[in-house]
C-alpha cells in the first residue's frame, strides 16, 4: 500500500488519496481541476490561469530569482517572506539604524527604500513548444550533438517567438527533457522596501525552529513594485510610480480550520522525485553527510563570534541564515528518507517497473536502464563527492577562497580574451567586491578556513587533491595565509588589481591566498570536472529515457507531475495536522500563546519585543484575533520546496489566507520522496501579518490599501 500511496507513477489513485505534486498552471483543466474541486475548491482552472483575462497567476511574481511573492494592493504592494527580503533589510541596516533588530516601516511612499539589483518577474503566458524544440533531434544519435541541437533550437525560438519589446522569452525543460515550455515574462527592476518586522518577530525561533513544527514565526516583509508612467518595467527612477497590477489578492480575515482547501502558487526550485534508488542511496549515505559536516563546522565558528559581537552578528546574519538553511534541511532529509524506507520502497517499485517493461515488450528500449544507473552512479560517486567538497569549501563557506576564485576567473579572462576584457571584468569585480568586504570579518573567516581546509584535505577523495594541501599542518597553513595574503581586505585587493594586466597577474601569483585557491581550482578542473560532466551527461540521458518510460507506460490520467525547475507551479491540498511518530499528534494551527511560551528575554532567537508582550497581555488583537486568541501559523499538505518561500496560501475562493515559508523537518525529504502522511508546508496566517502591520507597527495605512474580505462582525 505504501508504494501506491507514495510513488503513484503507474497507477490511478482517488483524488483524496494524493495531494502532492507541483503542477504547471496552464495545464490544470481536466484531472487537476477535478481533484481540486473534490478537495473543496470553488474556483475554476481559468480563475487560476488565463491568458486573456486577469487571473491568480498575474498576482504572483518570482521574487529576485529565488523566492515567490504576491501583489496585495492596487498600488503594487508586494508581500514575501522576511527571510527572502533579509539581504535587503540587512543592506539598509547599520549599527545606528538596525532594521534587523528594530524593524522598518515606511509611513509614506517617499520613505520607501530602493534596492539596487532587486527585481520581480511576472508570467504573461505559458505555451508548449516541445515539437519546435525537438525538431531535427531524433535524427541525431550522439548525445552531445543532440543537446547542441536542442540548445540551438531553444536559442533560435527564444529570439524569434512573438513578444513585446519589454518582455522576455524563456524556454524551460520538463520531464527530464521530454517536454519544453515557453514562458513569456515581464521583469520589474524598481522594487522598494516598505516594511519589515524586527527579527524577533520575522525570524522568531531563528535556526533552532527552522524546519520545525510547531512554529511561531512572523516570516514576512513588504516591498512595492514601481513602473514607468505606462506601467511598464523600468530601472529605478524617482519619476517611477507604483505599479498597477492586472490582479491582486483580496485578503480574507475569515480564518482557517482543519481540512480547509489550500492552494499554493510559486516558483519551487528543484525536486528529484523520479531518482532511481541507487541515487537516493548515494545521497543518504555519502553526499549529504559530507555537506552537513562542512556546514556544521562553519556554523559553529560563526555562531561563537555572532553571540559575542553585535557588529559581527549584523555582518554575518544573512550569510549564517543561508548556510544554516540547507544544513538543517539535509539533516532532516536524510532522517526522513531513512525513516520512511524510501530506498527500499523505490527498489520495490523498480522491480514492479521492470515487470511492466517486460509485459509491454519494451525490454530492448528500457530493459537495461536500472543496471546502467547502478554502473554510472558507482563510477561518478568520488567525482560528485569531490565536487561537493570543492563547492562547499571554496565557493560557499570560506570567503577568502570564494574571493580568490573570482580573481582566478579574472586571470582566465585575461588568458583567453586579452587586456581589454580583463580591464572590463576587473572594474566590475572591484565594484562587486566592495559590498562583499563590507560584511567580511578576517578573524571569523580565518577560523572557518582552518576548520574547512582540514575537512577538504582529509575527507575529499585523496586522488583529486592538489599537493598544496596534502599532509599539511592546517593551523600553520591558516596562519600563513591570513597573515600574508592580501585577500583579507578590500584596500589590499584593490592594490593587487592595480596596474596593467601583466603586473596584476604577477602580483596575484605571488599572493599565498591566491595561489592556494588557484591550486585547488585547477586540481578540481583538471581531475574532477571533466569526468564528472561526462558521467553526469550519461546519467541525465538515462534519466530522460527513464522518465519517458514512466510517462509511456502510465495510463493517461496517472498523476505524474514534472520535477520543480524554478518555473511557476501550483500545489493543492488541505490544512491538516500530522503524526510524526508514535503517540504524537501535531495540531495544524499555532497561536501567540506559543510565542510567549518560548520567550527567553535577551536571547537572539527567542526574545520578544515589549510591545508584542503588551498587546498579548491586553488581548488587543483588533479584528485579526479569533475567540480571544491570535493565530500565528498553520500547516497543510501542499507539496513545496525551496523557491516556494513567500508563496501565497490561497483559499477555495481565491483569497489570501497565508504566506508559505517552510516545511516540517520530518518531511523535508519531499524533494526526493513525497509522503502525504508526514509532508507538511508551514504558512504564516495572514491575520498575524496584518496584526503586526497594524497593531504592532502602527502602519495601518498599508492595510487600508488592501481589499479585506470575510471580516468577522464584532
Amino acid at each position: 500500500m505504501r508504494i501506491l500511496r507514495l510513488l503513484v507513477l503507474l497507477l490511478v489513485l482517488p483524488a483524496y488519496a494524493q495531494q502532492g505534486g507541483m503542477w504547471i498552471p496552464s495545464l490544470l483543466k481536466g484531472m487537476n481541476e477535478k481533484e481540486m474541486k473534490s478537495l473543496g475548491m470553488k474556483m475554476s482552472a481559468s480563475d487560476i490561469y488565463d491568458v486573456n483575462n486577469s487571473s491568480l497567476k498575474d498576482a504572483v511574481p518570482h521574487f529576485n530569482g529565488g523566492c515567490t511573492s504576491e501583489v496585495i494592493s492596487p498600488k503594487g504592494l508586494l508581500l514575501t517572506n522576511h527571510h527572502c527580503g533579509y539581504g535587503e533589510i540587512q543592506a539598509h541596516s547599520t549599527v545606528e539604524h538596525d532594521y534587523l533588530t528594530d524593524g522598518f516601516w515606511a509611513m509614506s511612499l517617499e520613505e520607501e527604500l530602493p534596492n539596487p539589483d532587486m527585481e520581480v518577474t511576472f508570467i504573461v503566458r505559458i505555451e508548449d513548444v516541445t515539437a519546435k524544440v525537438l525538431e531535427g533531434v531524433s535524427l541525431i544519435s550522439n548525445e552531445q550533438d543532440k543537446q547542441k541541437k536542442i540548445q540551438d533550437n531553444i536559442a533560435r525560438l527564444t529570439n524569434s517567438l512573438p513578444k513585446e519589446s519589454y518582455q522576455e522569452n524563456k524556454i524551460r525543460t520538463f520531464y527530464e527533457g521530454n517536454q519544453y515550455m515557453l514562458f513569456v515574462t515581464e521583469t520589474y527592476k524598481d522594487v522598494r522596501l516598505v516594511g519589515a518586522p524586527p527579527s524577533s518577530i520575522g525570524k522568531f525561533g531563528s535556526d533552532t525552529d527552522n524546519w520545525v513544527w510547531p512554529r511561531h514565526t512572523g516570516d514576512f516583509s513588504l516591498f512595492r513594485i514601481y513602473a514607468d508612467k505606462n506601467n511598464r518595467p523600468a530601472e529605478y527612477s524617482k519619476d517611477n510610480v507604483p505599479y498597477t497590477p492586472k490582479h491582486y489578492f483580496p485578503i480574507s480575515l475569515g480564518g482557517i480550520k482543519e481540512n480547509d482547501f489550500t492552494l499554493v502558487f510559486g516558483y519551487p526550485g528543484r525536486t528529484q522525485e523520479y531518482l532511481p534508488s541507487v541515487a537516493v542511496e548515494q545521497i543518504v549515505n555519502v553526499l549529504n553527510p559530507a555537506k552537513i559536516e562542512v556546514r556544521d563546522a562553519a556554523l559553529k565558528v560563526a555562531d561563537q563570534f555572532m553571540r559575542k559581537d553585535n557588529a559581527i552578528k549584523i555582518q554575518y546574519a544573512a550569510k549564517y541564515a543561508s548556510i544554516a538553511n540547507y544544513w538543517k534541511k539535509w539533516i532532516g532529509e536524510t532522517q526522513g528518507l531513512k525513516q520512511t524506507n524510501a530506498i527500499g520502497i523505490k527498489k520495490a517499485w523498480e522491480k514492479d517497473f521492470m515487470q511492466k517493461v517486460a509485459k509491454s515488450g519494451k525490454q530492448a528500449e528500457y530493459g537495461s536502464l536500472l543496471s546502467y544507473f547502478d554502473k554510472y552512479y558507482k563510477e561518478i560517486e568520488p567525482y560528485t563527492l569531490s565536487r561537493d567538497y570543492f563547492i562547499e569549501v571554496v565557493l560557499r563557506n570560506t570567503e577568502l577562497l570564494t574571493i580568490g576564485y573570482r580573481l582566478y576567473q579574472l586571470e582566465q579572462i585575461y588568458n583567453a580574451r586579452g587586456e581589454q576584457s580583463f580591464n572590463d571584468r576587473r572594474n566590475n569585480t572591484l565594484q562587486s567586491l566592495e559590498s562583499v568586504y563590507k560584511d567580511f570579518n578576517k578573524q571569523v573567516d580565518e577560523k572557518i578556513f582552518e576548520q574547512l581546509i582540514a575537512l577538504y584535505a582529509t575527507k575529499s577523495p585523496q586522488q583529486f587533491l592538489p599537493e598544496e594541501v596534502k599532509g599539511k599542518d592546517f593551523k600553520a597553513l591558516t596562519q600563513e595565509i591570513y597573515s600574508q595574503s592580501k585577500l583579507t581586505g578590500y584596500d589590499a585587493v584593490k592594490d593587487l588589481l592595480t596596474g596593467d594586466a601583466k603586473s596584476v597577474m604577477e602580483k596575484l601569483n605571488n599572493d599565498k591566498g591566491y595561489t592556494l585557491v588557484k591550486a585547488m581550482t585547477e586540481a578540481y578542473i583538471n581531475k574532477v570536472s571533466e569526468r564528472y560532466e561526462e558521467l553526469n551527461s550519461k546519467i541525465a540521458a538515462l534519466q530522460r529515457t527513464y522518465m519517458k518510460a514512466i510517462l509511456e507506460l502510465s495510463p493517461e490520467d496517472a498523476r505524474i507531475f514534472p520535477d520543480a525547475n524554478s518555473t511557476m507551479r501550483v500545489t493543492y491540498g488541505k490544512v491538516k495536522g500530522y503524526e510524526p511518530r508514535d503517540a504524537v499528534y501535531y495540531e495544524p494551527v499555532t497561536y501567540l500563546e506559543g510565542v510567549m511560551e518560548k520567550y527567553v528575554p535577551g536571547d537572539y532567537e527567542f526574545d520578544v519585543p515589549q510591545k508584542l508582550i503588551e498587546l498579548y497581555n491586553k488581548k488587543d488583537f483588533g479584528p485579526y484575533g479569533e475567540k480571544g486568541k491570535m493565530p500565528v501559523c498553520f500547516i497543510g499538505t501542499n507539496h513545496t520546496t525551496g523557491g516556494n518561500s513567500g508563496s501565497p496560501a490561497i483559499d477555495a475562493k481565491g483569497n489570501l489566507i497565508g504566506l508559505n515559508f517552510d516545511r516540517v523537518w520530518e518531511g523535508t525529504m519531499s524533494d526526493i520522496y513525497y509522503d502525504p502522511s508526514i509532508c507538511r508546508n508551514i504558512m504564516v496566517d495572514i491575520r498575524y501579518v496584518l496584526f503586526i502591520i497594524d497593531k504592532y507597527a502602527g502602519a495601518g495605512h498599508l492595510v487600508k490599501e488592501m481589499k479585506i474580505v470575510n471580516a468577522k462582525k464584532k
